[in-house]
């Protein structure tokens, strides 16, 4: 007989009531922290095909600790309150672990994005903006929506246009969103950011044996076999930079029609563009298929990344995986129930929380360009190029003047000259951010008896954040 599953609001609370029950928290603290302070429904109509279409949409908002708060909103059928106060919950958190000085916030709208053309979905969204601006949930320094699951770039800049026009007078108006094209105030390295943090996350757990010694690995990334499910915009980046940057193994891809695997490797930019072309990974000559998809979660690999929808691995498949690493690229993958039986096989989990915070990350560093009105290294770039070239001239006369006769390297001469981007600065600023992280959370980890895996530990350097906040507002 099959197990009820926990909802996934319920696996976040279960997850965040076990790493507080390890902490010494003020009495009614933990209550303060874990409870989603509103949710807001609104429901609006929008003139389409002749008729009045009426929408649902949410926007819950869980802790305004730290102001403003962020987090995406998704357009899908599957959008529900539960899900968005889940989200929303797992987006504080999330904020606090990497030190990103946001609240966190979710929404969505009960949408099928697949069912409506370009210009029906820009009336739907500039509306739905409306409908949030009313409300004061979305603005710059109170709320800031980002994309999520079924949106992009695109109704990031209808969100964006649609806000400036009902606040002309507000010169921060482009930061009241984040994830937006660069031609409208977004910044290089927005699209990638979350699969970006992936690798980042991974290749920080191979840079730590005794982490990996836990989860049974040794050696570098190169050569270990990955099994993504889910080749959307995090899936996708997250397998490419792995494979071509890494040299790990994609062996395996699962979608929505099914899996298709190759022990050598797929080729993730030829099985992305077949995805485009004909709706799913059936019928691509890369690698062998098998229409039962979900089950492929459970083939053999070193490393296991769902990057979909939550609750993928739950407690009626939990024991057949047998990967030996699972990173949580999508949000809430594994439940409550399945992580407490991984725990038990000895599994090493890279949580949601830290693995997918790449998003937000880098939805922070557009905030502050929006605000301060000046792209990430415009300042300095020259400025640094300047000084480099005065220490090569330097050298290269000292080498002539002491009739040494050496010379610099054309590669490294012309690397060393060239003074960082915006693309290499976030790229930079998101690595470091994966880091300390990362180092927080092993520090929990290894040194606390109580905690017992990533998970836990990363929830505790959250949680402790977030009471300090508190504690210095006087609560």
């Amino acid at each position: 007989m099959a197990i009820k599953h926990k909802s996934f609001r319920d696996s976040v609370d279960k997850m965040f009531t076990h790493a507080a029950g390890l902490m010494s928290l003020p009495p009614g603290l933990e209550e303060k922290i874990r409870v989603c302070n509103s949710t807001y429904t609104v429901r609006f109509g929008v003139r389409l095909r002749g008729e009045i279409q009426t929408f649902t949409g949410y926007r819950s908002v869980h802790s305004e600790h730290m102001e403003p708060v962020k987090g995406g909103i998704r357009y899908s059928m599957d959008v529900n309150q539960d899900e968005v106060e889940a989200l929303a919950a797992l987006m504080t958190y999330k904020c606090a672990l990497v030190e990103v000085p946001f609240g966190g916030s979710k929404g969505g709208l009960r949408i099928d994005p697949r069912e409506w053309n370009e210009d029906e979905l820009e009336r739907i969204t500039r509306r739905f903006t409306y409908e949030l601006s009313r409300r004061n949930l979305i603005s710059p320094s109170q709320n800031v929506p980002a994309p999520d699951m079924g949106t992009g770039e695109r109704e990031m800049a209808w969100m964006a246009d649609a806000y400036k026009r009902l606040h002309p007078d507000d010169i921060n108006a482009k930061a009241c969103v984040t994830g937006k094209p660069r031609t409208a105030g977004g910044i290089d390295g927005r699209v990638e950011a979350t699969g970006r943090g992936v690798q980042y996350a991974l290749r920080e757990f191979f840079r730590h044996d005794d982490v990996m010694k836990r989860a049974g690995l040794e050696g570098g990334l190169a050569g270990k076999r990955i099994v993504v499910q889910g080749l959307g915009n995090v899936g996708y980046h997250a397998a490419l930079f792995l494979s071509q940057e890494d040299k790990a193994l994609i062996t395996t891809v699962i979608e929505r029609d099914g899996a298709v695997s190759n022990p050598r490797g797929l080729d993730v930019g030829a099985l992305k563009a077949h995805i485009a072309a004909t709706g799913g990974v059936g019928g691509f000559t890369g690698g062998d298929f098998r229409p039962e998809g979900l089950a492929a979660l459970e083939d053999e690999c070193d490393v296991l990344i769902p990057a979909a929808v939550e609750s993928v691995i739950h407690a009626d498949n939990a024991d057949r995986i047998r990967a030996k690493v699972i990173v949580e690229a999508a949000n809430g993958p594994v439940t409550a129930d399945a992580d407490a039986i991984l725990k038990h096989k000895g599994m090493v989990i890279i949580p949601d929380m830290y693995a997918n915070s790449g998003g937000v990350t880098v939805s922070y560093f557009e905030w502050v360009k929006n605000l301060s009105q000046i792209s990430l290294g415009r300042l300095e770039r020259r400025h640094e190029e300047a000084r480099a070239r005065v220490l090569v001239e330097e050298l290269e006369r000292l080498s002539a003047d002491t009739g040494l006769n050496w010379t610099l390297s054309k590669g490294f001469k012309e690397a060393f000259l060239t003074g960082a981007d915006e693309l290499e600065l976030v790229r930079s600023g998101l690595d470091d951010t994966m880091r300390e992280a990362f180092g927080k959370m092993k520090e929990v980890w290894v040194n606390n008896s109580k905690v017992d895996d990533m998970r836990t530990a990363a929830y505790v350097v959250a949680i402790r954040r977030i009471s300090n906040v508190y504690g210095s507002l006087g609560l």
